[in-house]
């Protein structure tokens, strides 16, 4: 079975072709459908697939892309609550959670990719422009998690709101030893300072819940964001891909 796999983000969008259990020719795109539907169409020419297995937390996003599918002949899915529980080989994952229709689908795919790929206890961090965490407990219980700024969030914020700090970049280069000009001062605090976030965040978790979770990374920014902590963290940069396929290939 061949799917054509779609995550819609906030700033960019990922395509891939889900085939076999396993996502190949991934591409990532800055922007939203008009940015991301030629590689989509793409895939879709030189790989065939049936369907369209979709992931969004951007509605604006969800018409297009099931137009999209439609013109193609391709079925469609989007992840949603109602796809659990959702049966792994090691039974079945079910949420655990007040409002299951308020959770991000993005999180869901994540998720699910992690159980699928890494089992539980897991925490998955998504990377991307907002930092997400998402708890499942040994019994396979999505238990909830934990949302904070992005980079991208921080990096706007600190531009916006002050006369004088300039735009900073993110997604490349080290922390400097210290910062000895404004820019060196920002990356400093950028990628330091978020390192002990996402440190506290793992073990206020663990210390919560009395467990050793199995720790899994994703989004955009993952790599970067741990340079120097991947022994802390399976850095995974196809999991909500891969999840998003493994929800909706029973529905093809």
């Amino acid at each position: 079975m061949k799917i054509l796999v779609v995550d819609a983000g906030n700033t960019s969008t990922a395509v891939g072709l889900w085939s076999d259990g396993r996502v190949k020719c991934v591409a990532h795109c800055d922007g939203g459908f008009p940015e991301a539907s030629s590689a989509a169409a793409s895939i879709v020419e030189k790989h065939s697939p049936s369907a369209v297995a979709y992931v969004s937390v951007v509605p604006r996003e969800d018409k297009k892309w099931c137009l999209f599918a439609k013109r193609n002949a391709l079925k469609f899915h989007s992840v949603s609550h109602k796809d659990f529980p959702l049966e792994t080989e090691r039974g079945a994952l079910k949420l655990s959670y007040p409002k299951p229709e308020t959770i991000g689908a993005d999180r869901l795919a994540d998720a699910a990719g992690a159980v699928f790929r890494y089992g539980a206890p897991v925490i998955v961090m998504d990377f991307g422009t907002a930092l997400t965490a998402a708890v499942i407990t040994p019994d396979l219980r999505w238990r909830g998690g934990v949302i904070a700024p992005g980079f991208p969030l921080m990096r706007d914020y600190l531009f916006e709101r002050t006369a004088k700090l300039p735009r900073m970049e993110i997604g490349k280069g080290k922390a400097p030893k210290i910062g000895r000009s404004t820019e060196e001062a920002m990356r400093f605090g950028a990628i330091v300072g978020y390192r002990g976030m996402v440190k506290e965040i793992v073990s206020t978790l663990e210390n919560n819940f009395k467990c050793s979770f199995c720790r899994v990374a994703t989004g955009g920014f993952a790599k970067w964001a741990l340079g120097g902590m991947e022994g802390l963290f399976e850095i995974d940069p196809t999991l909500t891909l891969y999840g998003t396929g493994v929800v909706c290939a029973k529905y093809f």
